[in-house]
């Protein structure tokens, strides 16, 4: 079947024909068994960028060569891939913030005069957890190191709060609603009139409708919708836990991690929330994660950096040592979080080989706020739907939405296209494709 299909036929005589979606048929290829594990998605993305030509591998394909930048990545190098040469082709309105806007959401954000704005449509790992995360407690987690907003929207005007507090993230998670395989079931008497309350008023709420503006109709149905993932939420405590052979309740992480010296504790809390992804993962809980280690215009001081990283971006002369420095050691926390989901089993492989793990940032030159060549890491190949252990690089541009699409269908979603205007795409990466 060609990539543009139609089904044709005749009524009345009339030849008709109706466009199909993107299937996996229009590849040639269908999706790859996965031993039954589900597929799952998480993003870890840093603020202000990185230097790119320290960045750029010098060979391409196969066993590229890690640079100064990416050498943590070097004993996970063959689960792991580079895609290069890739550019947000959203306007560059506000500095940083139409980046990641369009990063994440692959929009350009919508302007409210000033320095107010909104998203234009849900940030696309909440489009992939309406598809892959119906069937656990917690269709997405929204986590932070030090950042102090998620950069995750349900939809416009609906920005997802974020959790930077390994232990508060652990309470939620593995407190005492959790449950190991085998463990017996919580019978809560109270569940049955919580799960029918919104049923009780969706006479009035019908009702009200026709008196709303399109924003309250908007932000009405935004928060129907929470309610209802409550009410779900609540169901599947009831329910028995997944039988997953790797999953059992971690050790409690610290309280809290006070800054030291004026610089936070970034590696001790990156290794209490990496633990914590994982088990929460391979137990099943949720199959969506975004992890915000830093956010940009961020000015925290880290390592032995006399100066903030958002300055420092700015201000450093030469070739910016330190900027190199501290893009280096957040490619090495990003390791961290592969090492963990590495280290579990899952069938013949591990969970990473189940995941597919974004990492980015939404510039390459700190300085130029540059829209192009946009550092894309790929991690753990999506069940083996993704090439890993290569390095693909665009010479011509394209658009980081191409990758967008090939995630979302690595992880059996059937998006069409993503993006409007300028951004809109429905073509796929299909270099980064197995």
């Amino acid at each position: 079947m060609k990539r543009r299909a139609f089904l044709h036929g005749s009524l009345r005589g009339t030849a008709i024909a109706i466009g199909l979606p993107w299937l996996e048929i229009f590849h040639g290829r269908k999706a790859h068994a996965s031993d039954g594990f589900p597929r799952r998605f998480g993003l870890f993305y840093w603020g202000n960028g990185n230097k790119t030509e320290k960045w750029l591998p010098a060979t391409e394909g196969e066993n590229w060569e890690t640079t100064d930048i990416l050498s943590p990545l070097q004993s996970i190098r063959h689960k792991v891939s580079v895609v290069t040469g890739m550019s947000l082709k959203v306007p560059n309105l506000i500095p940083h913030t139409s980046s990641v806007v369009g990063l994440v959401t692959g929009q350009e954000l919508i302007s409210l005069g000033g320095d107010s704005w909104t998203v234009a449509a849900p940030s696309i790992d909440q489009l992939i957890a309406r598809e892959i995360g119906n069937d656990t407690i917690y269709r997405s987690l929204e986590l932070g190191c030090v950042a102090e907003e998620s950069y995750s929207w349900y939809g416009s005007n609906s920005r997802n709060p974020v959790e930077t507090n390994p232990y508060l993230l652990y309470e939620s998670v593995f407190g005492p609603t959790f449950r190991e395989p085998g463990e017996a079931g919580i019978v809560d008497p109270r569940l049955g009139y919580r799960r029918s309350a919104l049923d009780a008023v969706m006479e009035n709420i019908q009702s009200l409708r026709p008196n709303l503006t399109t924003h309250d109709a908007i932000r009405l149905d935004q928060h129907l919708e929470g309610i209802r993932d409550l009410e779900l939420r609540l169901a599947r405590l009831q329910e028995d836990p997944p039988t997953l052979a790797a999953c059992f309740r971690p050790e409690a992480p610290n309280s809290s991690y006070p800054p030291l010296n004026g610089r936070p504790q970034f590696s001790e809390i990156n290794a209490a929330m990496s633990k914590l992804i994982a088990m929460t993962l391979a137990c099943d809980q949720t199959r969506v994660f975004t992890y915000c280690y830093v956010a940009p215009f961020n000015n925290h001081l880290f390592l032995d950096a006399p100066d903030g990283h958002h300055n420092l971006t700015h201000h450093e002369p030469g070739e910016q040592t330190k900027v190199v420095e501290i893009t280096r050691f957040i490619v090495e926390q990003y390791a961290t979080l592969l090492a963990e989901l590495e280290a579990i089993p899952e069938g013949d492989g591990s969970l990473l080989d189940n995941c597919v793990v974004l990492g980015a940032s939404e510039v390459s030159d700190g300085q130029s706020h540059s829209q192009e060549e946009i550092p894309l890491l790929l991690a753990g190949g999506a069940g083996g739907n993704l090439r890993t252990g290569i390095h693909h690089r665009s010479y011509t541009r394209e658009n980081v939405n191409k990758m967008w699409l090939s995630v979302m269908r690595a992880l059996g979603i059937n998006q069409s296209s993503i993006g409007s205007g300028e951004s809109y795409e429905t073509d796929s990466l299909s270099g980064i494709e197995s």
